[in-house]
């Protein structure tokens, strides 16, 4: 697996890499790299745990230090919960309180939002830069995830679109119909409220970027940004209050609902 920048916060991860350093003590790397057949540089990422290693590093591990089996055993942890750990910074926390809130409303300019997806097209926007094993496994927690619209009650959801996320074709068109059509039905709950802002347009509030307000009843909005380096809360009252007024200046951009559907329907038609 390709080493990222940062190292990852996971603690199976972590656990891995301290035990390697450990286990090595005072040898080099270099020595342990030549020994085990590996690189250096894949010793140094592994240790500094911003890679993940293969069960075959690890079984390689045991046998040379004679470690029964230990880290052969945590190997068998990473696979089995990685897909957390390749959740972006934040995200774990922001679907705990997706779970709580009584109503959500969501923006998104580039691809339809995650507890809206299809799990064929959901797997399209994960599979970027990952293995088959580690796409499905977060497909299926975003499947998941999706319990929530089954909630009762459900959470009240008002969902704004940019055009070029429903025009953007990912997996084909067999993947965009389903995805086009359960949009359709999603439109039709009674806790749903489905918004498209045309490409007619041009430039309007919605270009600072994906973001999600969250609403409790029994404590204040919260609200989730989330970029390439991760995402995060925004929890401060006046800065809450300033994305409320920028999600009502983009529903201001938007179609109504009704010509949004009817929209989405001739979408479909054409695929």
């Amino acid at each position: 697996m390709v080493a990222q920048r940062d190292p990852y916060e996971f603690p199976a991860i972590r656990a891995f890499a301290a035990e390697l350093e450990a286990w090595r003590g005072s040898m080099a790397k270099t020595e342990l790299a030549e020994v085990l057949g590996y690189t250096p540089q894949l010793l140094s990422q592994l240790e500094a745990a911003k890679n993940i290693p293969s069960k075959r590093f690890a079984e390689d591990l045991d046998t040379y230090f004679k470690t029964n089996g230990l880290f052969e055993r945590l190997c068998k942890l990473i696979n089995e919960t990685r897909h957390l750990a390749v959740l972006p910074r934040g995200f774990p926390e922001f679907v705990a309180r997706e779970a709580e809130a009584s109503v959500m409303y969501i923006f998104e300019p580039c691809v339809i939002t995650g507890i809206f997806q299809t799990r064929e097209y959901a797997y399209e926007v994960m599979k970027a830069g990952r293995d088959h094993e580690e796409a499905e496994q977060l497909v299926a927690k975003r499947m998941d995830r999706q319990q929530i619209l089954e909630q009762r009650p459900p959470p009240r959801i008002v969902a704004v679109f940019d055009e070029m996320a429903l025009r953007r074709v990912l997996g084909g068109g067999n993947v965009m119909r389903g995805q086009l059509g359960h949009l359709v039905e999603l439109a039709g709950c009674h806790n749903i409220t489905l918004q498209i802002v045309p490409e007619s347009v041009g430039s309007y509030t919605g270009h600072m970027g994906a973001f999600t307000i969250l609403g409790f009843g029994n404590g204040p909005d919260l609200v989730y940004i989330e970029s390439h380096l991760g995402g995060q809360f925004v929890t401060d009252g006046e800065s809450v209050r300033e994305y409320a007024l920028s999600y009502d200046l983009i529903r201001g951009a938007a179609m109504s609902a009704d010509e949004s559907l009817r929209s989405l329907r001739t979408k479909l038609e054409s695929i």
